[in-house]
């Protein structure tokens, strides 16, 4: 049976305009001129440069004052999902107070290349090869990857050469090419694991006593050798100390990523754009919000005056009154965007000042031991926003600072309570705890109970797994791997 009833419900619905706004505060600066450049691409009421707003914003509201309520245009006539796309963007040139002067359109220069497996095939072109071995050593140098390894079996590479190359071999065969290949540089290239790089490599070195001692432990004692059972290698080789650490001292100066060391490798290199800069002035903290960020923007005068230039018109027909309707539609949007641009140099500045006053002592100084906790609830709080809000500010802004440009939210983090009850940075304790292990005898490293107890006696009484989990997060190996002889 079917029954009707009325429901009454508060729901809040956010406005087009402040969806516009939240997205664009969440864009670095790259990000925002290809924003910016896509909608004055996409609406010819929108321009950049300087312009007397005050006066075509007049002839603007006039002409809308002008219009009947019949002819009012409101914000669901307007289809806003044209502004509001997430991949929106621009580049001009902008000079502002308060802003740094970026308004150079600086351009890097990339030098053209070629990639690393067609360095290798072009070396490939000074072998002679049989037509089978050259199909084959082809395939071999694609499935060469980005470190230099080829990271599978000769089994499954002799199934798709038969399957995709229609060249049908035996894994002899292909052995032998891959040996061909190997000797390519840079030493060490189509190995098919660390062990057998770090041996090809010095394979093609001078051989010394201390280079065949490397050979030999990498070929026999290779598990020993990574785990750093230093005592089992001078029982198994039967040699001394120095001999093995001169053996050491070879291995050392190899390389385990051979396909890194390529100079001419063309891939695409992403170039950082700090969106704030803190600089020391007379010893005072001073923040500037790059330029690239305060484009000047206006209303096109042309469109407003097609607009009073309809109300002057006496007949009105129904094409002139669809093109007033479009008119309008851009004219809003204009004027809602460029509202969102100044909210969001507004929002960017407010909240990176927050965060350079919280974390004063640090900017002032460049020492992580004096960076305060902070989360994002406290800046929130202190410049009265939203969480979400300086979350989208410091999950995706750099701030160029005296001591390197640096991603804002690793300005961030959480507190834990000192000796004296007094709330220390995380960051500060894995800071101290870096220092501790760089300065311990490398003979006798310290383990994570010595650590935990040397930070207690500091006055950071944490436990030995919080030890650990800080010494993993800072990529410090475990005590046995950080043993030399």
């Amino acid at each position: 049976m079917l029954k009707q009833h009325l429901q009454f419900k508060l729901s809040q619905k956010l406005s087009p305009q402040q969806i516009q706004l939240m997205k664009l505060i969440q864009l670095p600066t790259q990000a925002f001129e290809q924003r910016l450049k896509q909608e004055l691409e996409e609406n010819p009421a929108l321009e950049s440069g300087k312009e007397e707003l005050e006066n075509s914003n007049d002839e603007y509201d006039e002409v809308y004052e002008g219009e009947s309520d019949s002819e009012t245009i409101t914000a669901e006539d307007i289809n806003i999902d044209d502004y509001l796309s997430d991949d929106e963007i621009p580049d001009y040139r902008t000079h502002a107070n308060n802003y740094s002067s970026e308004d150079e359109d600086k351009s890097v220069p990339y030098a053209a290349g070629i990639s690393f497996n067609q360095y290798l095939l072009n070396q490939l072109n000074t072998v002679y090869l049989s037509d089978e071995e050259w199909a084959i050593a082809e395939f071999l140098v694609g499935s060469v990857d980005e470190s230099g390894y080829i990271r599978r079996p000769i089994s499954d590479i002799l199934d798709d050469l038969a399957f995709t190359q229609n060249v049908y071999t035996d894994e002899k065969t292909i052995q032998r090419v891959l040996s061909i290949v190997q000797e390519l540089d840079p030493p060490g290239v189509a190995a098919r694991s660390l062990e057998e790089c770090l041996i090809i490599q010095l394979e093609r070195k001078e051989m010394t006593p201390s280079i065949e001692l490397a050979i030999a432990i990498l070929k026999k004692s290779f598990e020993q050798f990574t785990k750093k059972h230093y005592r089992k290698l001078l029982q198994k080789h039967n040699i001394t100390e120095e001999e093995l650490k001169a053996a050491i001292a070879e291995i050392e100066k190899l390389n385990p990523k051979p396909g890194g060391s390529y100079a001419g490798n063309n891939r695409i290199i992403e170039h950082v754009v700090p969106d704030f800069s803190i600089r020391i002035v007379e010893g005072e903290l001073e923040l500037t919000l790059n330029g690239r960020n305060a484009p000047e923007l206006h209303v096109s005068r042309e469109y407003s005056n097609m607009l009073k230039g309809y109300k002057a018109s006496k007949e009105k027909s129904k094409a002139q009154k669809d093109t007033v309707l479009f008119i309008k539609q851009k004219l809003d949007a204009a004027k809602w965007f460029i509202d969102a641009i100044r909210q969001r140099q507004q929002t960017l500045f407010i909240t990176m000042n927050a965060i350079m006053n919280y974390q004063k002592q640090y900017f002032l100084s460049g020492d992580e031991r004096n960076l305060r906790p902070m989360i994002l609830k406290d800046i929130a709080d202190e410049i009265d926003m939203d969480v979400s809000t300086v979350s989208r500010v410091a999950n995706s802004k750099y701030v160029d600072t005296p001591y390197g440009t640096k991603l804002i939210k690793e300005h961030f983090s959480e507190s834990m309570k000192n000796e004296q009850g007094e709330d220390v940075s995380t960051k500060e304790i894995k800071k101290i705890l870096e220092t501790v292990i760089k300065e311990e005898a490398k003979r006798k490293p310290l383990t994570d109970d010595k650590l935990a107890s040397i930070l207690k006696d500091k006055g950071y009484p944490i436990a030995r797994r919080t030890v650990a989990k800080y010494r993993e997060q800072l990529g410090i190996p475990v005590a046995r791997l950080r043993k030399q002889i």
